[in-house]
């Protein structure tokens, strides 16, 4: 091929290489724009704000409370960060509804959870089934050490009908096949968890729906 030719190549490949990768990074849709909570629902009386282009969620009346899209999604891959800015749980769900709202307690969910804990070893990545089974799947032991407390940290879930797969910081924590899924579709949620002391931080949340 002449060297004129081999040029004109080169340069429609580093073209159509280009190409596909603007259009795999437009699938991927932000649900936190970064500066308000458009989009999402406050359930519950604990506080949820958006600042410095982060979602915070923070224990005020040691209830449970939730952040919820107000857009259900099915089968998708979601990927986010969070950072613990003190000792308390928290979760990520999807597959989720809200069922009622307890004085007590505050708003019961049923869905999908992916443990999100401050703490090495207290199972982040593993999956709870709330409204139902409860623990479904924990961690792998190398998964169970990839927390980075007090850092942020990269989350990656992806869902295709029954099959879950969970990575954390990078390494896959969990890969679970449901043989009895209860649910299948509803919304994406974050959650406070009852008793207080919980400061999570969430930023960089996208889905692409599949």
């Amino acid at each position: 091929m002449k060297p004129g030719l081999v040029f004109v190549a080169t340069l429609l490949l580093v073209g159509f290489k280009a190409m596909a990768q603007a259009q795999h990074e437009e699938a991927w849709l932000p649900l936190f724009n970064g500066k308000d909570l458009s989009g999402w629902k406050r359930n519950g009386d604990e506080k949820w704000v958006a600042e410095q282009g982060t979602i915070l969620g923070e224990s005020t009346a040691k209830k449970y409370g939730y952040l919820t899209t107000e857009k259900s999604h099915r089968d998708f891959d979601l990927r986010l960060k969070f950072k613990a800015e003190a000792a308390g749980n928290s979760g990520l769900f999807f597959h989720a509804r809200i069922t009622g709202n307890d004085p007590q307690h505050g708003p019961d969910i049923e869905g999908m959870q992916v443990e999100v804990d401050p703490n090495v070893g207290h199972h982040t990545g593993g999956l709870y089934e709330s409204g139902g089974r409860g623990w479904v799947i924990m961690p792998t032991p190398e998964g169970e050490r990839v927390l980075k407390p007090g850092e942020w940290n990269d989350l990656e879930a992806s869902v295709r009908g029954n099959h879950i797969v969970i990575h954390l910081n990078g390494v896959k924590v969990t890969d679970y096949s449901d043989a009895s899924p209860k649910f299948t579709d509803g919304v994406i949620g974050l959650q406070i968890h009852t008793g207080g002391g919980v400061k999570m931080r969430w930023k960089d949340i996208y889905i692409m729906d599949k």
